[in-house]
């Protein structure tokens, strides 16, 4: 059982309590709502995360008012771990990215896997918006691109940092992915071959070709050898247990083994710049 889904059945516990403390029945406590009464069953069984306003409400009637803000701060470090991309993206992706930056300002050295996409640091503007969208087409989320390409473009201001280190492993798949116009992906291509050779910056490519030490997993950030986070289709996950931190520089390193660098990394780029034919 992961740690987040042991915080949640927690947080259950609690709900459960209070609603014990109160003498309502599950029913009597959906009613009074005007909830399911299976959302009551789910909150206090860990199946369902819990909103902020779920907890006022819930707080309020079990009478219990004033430890709504003991049970707002058990949902904050619950999130802190697990966060839906619903929740994260409810304002869209301008603040998603502000704290993506805010993350890199905090670490010396990023070591970065993706195996299916350009990473955001590294991406052109055209090549992020037209990444931007479909995230927020899936996610039907508010669509402040441009607001979100901007702070993209300036979380990229790090690169050129003195001191920081930031540390790419790309599969040779995520420079060939139509995410966007043959004429948006050879710009951006374009960008990748020129930023190899900055001190600042390493650039991997794992080819086709490659006897692979370990399946092509999904993409993860590690941050220093602090914590790790990991971008799942309905989820971002922020993981500082020291274990699963080892796990994921252990699979960076194995990646890292098969990796393409400096010029044959530039020769695979090129490669499939070329497969686009004239743009």
């Amino acid at each position: 059982m992961s740690d987040f889904q042991r915080a949640r059945e927690a947080l259950g516990v609690r709900l459960q309590q209070l609603r014990g403390d109160a003498a309502l029945s599950g029913r009597a406590l959906a009613a009074q709502l005007g909830w399911p009464h299976s959302k009551i069953s789910k909150l206090e069984n860990g199946r369902q995360t819990a909103t902020s306003t779920d907890l006022a409400a819930w707080a309020g009637a079990t009478g219990h008012p004033a430890l709504s803000g003991s049970l707002q701060a058990d949902l904050a470090a619950l999130e802190t771990h697990y966060r839906s991309w619903r929740r994260r993206l409810a304002s869209g992706h301008q603040p998603a990215q502000q704290e993506a930056g805010a993350q890199e300002r905090g670490a010396q050295v990023v070591r970065a896997y993706e195996p299916n996409v350009v990473p955001g640091m590294l991406q052109t503007p055209d090549y992020a918006r037209h990444v931007l969208l479909a995230s927020a087409a899936l996610h039907q989320s508010p669509r402040d691109t441009d607001d979100a390409v901007r702070e993209r473009m300036r979380r990229q201001e790090l690169l050129y940092a003195p001191g920081r280190r930031f540390r790419f492993i790309l599969w040779e798949g995520a420079l060939r992915a139509r995410v966007c116009p043959p004429g948006v992906l050879a710009s951006q291509l374009d960008r990748l071959s020129g930023l190899i050779g900055l001190d600042t910056v390493s650039i991997g490519v794992i080819p086709f070709s490659a006897d692979l030490p370990l399946t092509l997993r999904h993409g993860f950030w590690i941050h220093d050898q602090s914590y790790v986070t990991v971008e799942t289709i309905n989820a971002a996950l922020h993981l500082d247990d020291q274990a699963d931190v080892a796990l994921y520089l252990r699979a960076w390193g194995m990646y890292e083994q098969t990796a393409a660098t400096d010029a044959e990394a530039r020769r695979i780029i090129v490669a499939a710049r070329h497969s686009l034919g004239a743009t």
